[in-house]
């Protein structure tokens, strides 16, 4: 009768996240500036006002996530303000349906202005989640677009349908560049402060 003995040994090593690089972030930063001091303006005095905030994970195809964290304040549209008081009048489904992430390539600074995002990216929206954020005066919906191609993606809008419809809020960041196989999980936030 024979024996077997088996032996072996296992190391582990802590393998860290992938960092943002610090040019990313000094790139990004004149982008949060106009949002964050309305924000704390707002704060300060008690007006109410409505902002969006919007932070992003890029879900690389071979595993790796890199958040970004929170890469725009901005920018609540006139064709969602125009919409949501024509829904004060006469409510519609449609009214309910801000959920549908869209992503693009454009370059040029958001306005209030915009109904659309400037250079889609060429993907299909997606119906992202629905949900309190952090607190009950807080709308969220997390939604996460799936690239084929390699592109230098740059903005985000949020809409009320798969195609066309009411633009709720746009952003313009820095380039997050992607593969073919690559994700973005977008997160965006609409906060309502009340005061007066």
């Amino acid at each position: 009768m024979g024996e077997l003995m088996l032996r072996g040994s296992l190391t582990a090593r802590k393998i860290p996240a992938p960092k943002i690089g610090l040019l990313w972030k000094l790139s990004n930063f004149p982008r949060l500036v106009p949002g964050l001091w309305r924000i704390g303006l707002a704060r300060l005095t008690g007006i109410p006002t409505f902002y969006g905030n919007l932070h992003v994970r890029l879900l690389k195809a071979d595993g790796r996530v890199i958040d970004y964290g929170l890469v725009s304040t901005r920018l609540i549209t006139n064709a969602f303000v125009d919409f949501m008081v024509a829904q004060l009048q006469t409510e519609t489904s449609e009214w309910g349906d801000f959920k549908y992430h869209d992503s693009g390539i454009g370059v040029t600074p958001a306005a209030v202005g915009d109904t659309a995002i400037e250079t889609t990216a060429g993907e299909a929206r997606v119906a992202g989640s629905q949900e309190e954020g952090a607190s009950t005066n807080i709308y969220k919906s997390i939604g996460t677009v799936s690239y084929t191609t390699t592109k230098a993606v740059t903005e985000h809008g949020l809409f009320s349908q798969l195609e066309g419809t009411t633009l709720m809020d746009h952003h313009v960041f820095s380039a997050l560049n992607v593969e073919n196989g690559d994700s973005i999980q977008y997160t965006y936030n609409l906060t309502c402060s009340a005061g007066g």
